[in-house]
């Protein structure tokens, strides 16, 4: 076991670099639509170059390498439990998607005749509460495919329906485990149980309806043009039952992490490990009845029919698991050099609060991952109400990043899903109606948790 604490490297050639390195790197992040560079090339470049950087000076100047090696250690078991655990989540929804469970959802939407309003409330309702399960941009991936299906060209509509599906499912990630990156950061590095972030639901849907209240006064009235459906769309065999499992699946990851005391990504492991079992048993039963290309999803090729794991792993956002290791590999050779001392000062001189209902503005312009990295990694002191402040923390990065349309995997899913549609200037028009929501929700945590004690 290393105790020691790492020598301070800041102000060092390899603190410089590495610094450098970051910030360039970063820019590209968060510029990769100018660039039409894939975030996860700059990220997974700067966290694999900064602790090679470091390797190298350790190697040069005869340091303990000991130190360097239990930190690496330590890091790869903290994004390995994250990856694993969203890279099984993804999978069930790739084979949800499979199984027309969404593109149900879709014309039962759109055939059902509801109005701009209706259609407004609905889609943010869906988007608040199917997120902490299926967590923020997939959710906003999937409500603004129907957005573009019930009306793509009533921009009146569009733009503030985006936005909307936009706040609630980061709104909706936000009381949940595993509705965001940086909830499911926080739930993994023991910041709080399971039961803990659902008392940030009350703040979470009241500063989301607040936002979808004022953003309602803009919605046009009428009905969009009628849809045609010209062919039926059913959920194909087995739906039901991966619906169930995917629900078995996150019970499990919950009774791992909080009744096992093993990683919560153990769950999620032996949940895919059921999905494999039953796509087998699947296929085994529509071979032996002698299954219609209908139950083989409509391909020709018999092999290709085949209900596989596989195939749904091939479809995952790959490039979203590469950023998310290569920005919390990046974050944590900064705390390695030492940056991350300043970032726990920022906490003694402002007081815990004060920080981190900043966190939340900070993660709209940096992005909430990195940030909330930041906050875990530093580790800092939070005072008398240490869990209070950590639910603070874990809300205001949730809710945060919805003030730019950039700060979020959901604002940035939703921008390239509209392309030229919701769009920065777009949102910025209405981000005052996001403000005056999170400032909402920050009052209720404070009301809930300081001035109430509930949820202590």
């Amino acid at each position: 076991m290393v105790n020691a604490t790492p020598p301070d490297l800041t102000m060092t050639w390899v603190g410089i670099v590495s610094m450098i390195t970051f910030l360039v790197g970063y820019y590209f992040i968060a510029t990769e639509d100018r660039y039409h560079i894939n975030k996860a090339k700059p990220a997974l470049f700067i966290g694999t170059f900064i602790f090679l950087l470091i390797g190298f000076y350790y190697s040069l100047n005869g340091l303990d390498t000991d130190l360097l090696h239990h930190e690496v250690n330590h890091l790869i078991l903290e994004i390995a439990g994250i990856f694993f655990f969203l890279f099984v989540a993804m999978t069930y929804i790739e084979a949800m998607i499979d199984r027309n469970v969404f593109s149900v959802l879709r014309v039962r939407l759109v055939s059902k005749g509801y109005d701009y309003k209706q259609l407004f409330w609905i889609t943010g309702l869906l988007a608040f509460f199917i997120s902490p399960v299926a967590d923020n941009l997939t959710t906003a991936l999937i409500l603004s495919t129907v957005l573009i299906t019930i009306d793509k060209k009533n921009i009146a509509f569009v733009v503030p329906a985006a936005i909307n599906i936009v706040v609630a499912a980061n709104a909706g990630g936000a009381w949940s485990p595993f509705g965001d990156i940086t909830t499911l950061m926080a739930w993994v590095a023991g910041k709080g149980a399971f039961t803990d972030f659902l008392y940030l639901f009350p703040a979470s849907i009241v500063g989301w309806g607040i936002t979808a209240f004022l953003l309602s006064r803009y919605i046009p009235e009428g009905n969009p043009p009628a849809h045609d459906e010209t062919e039926e769309i059913k959920l194909l065999r087995g739906a039901k039952v991966i619906m169930g499992l995917f629900a078995f699946t996150i019970f499990c990851a919950v009774m791992s992490h909080q009744a096992l005391h093993m990683p919560a990504m153990w769950g999620m492991m032996f949940g895919l490990a059921l999905l494999k079992l039953y796509t087998y048993k699947l296929n085994f039963d529509i071979r032996r009845e002698g299954g219609t290309d209908s139950d083989w999803n409509g391909v020709d090729d018999r092999e290709e029919r085949r209900v596989n794991v596989f195939k749904f792993i091939e479809k995952i956002e790959n490039d979203t698991l590469l950023f998310f290791f290569g920005i919390l590999a990046a974050v944590g050779g900064l705390h390695f050099l030492g940056f991350l001392e300043y970032f726990t000062a920022l906490y003694q001189q402002f007081g815990a609060t004060a920080v981190n209902i900043g966190v939340g503005f900070l993660s709209a312009i940096v992005d909430n991952v990195p940030v909330m990295s930041a906050v875990l990694k530093s580790s800092p002191d939070m005072g008398a109400d240490a869990h209070a402040q950590w639910m603070l923390v874990t809300l205001t990065a949730g809710i945060g990043g919805s003030m730019i349309s950039f700060g979020s995997a959901a604002g940035v899913g939703v921008m390239g899903k509209l392309h030229g549609i919701y769009t920065f200037s777009a949102h910025m028009k209405y981000a005052w109606t996001i403000l005056i929501g999170y400032i909402i929700s920050v009052s209720i945590w404070y009301v809930q948790f300081i001035i109430l004690g509930i949820g202590h």
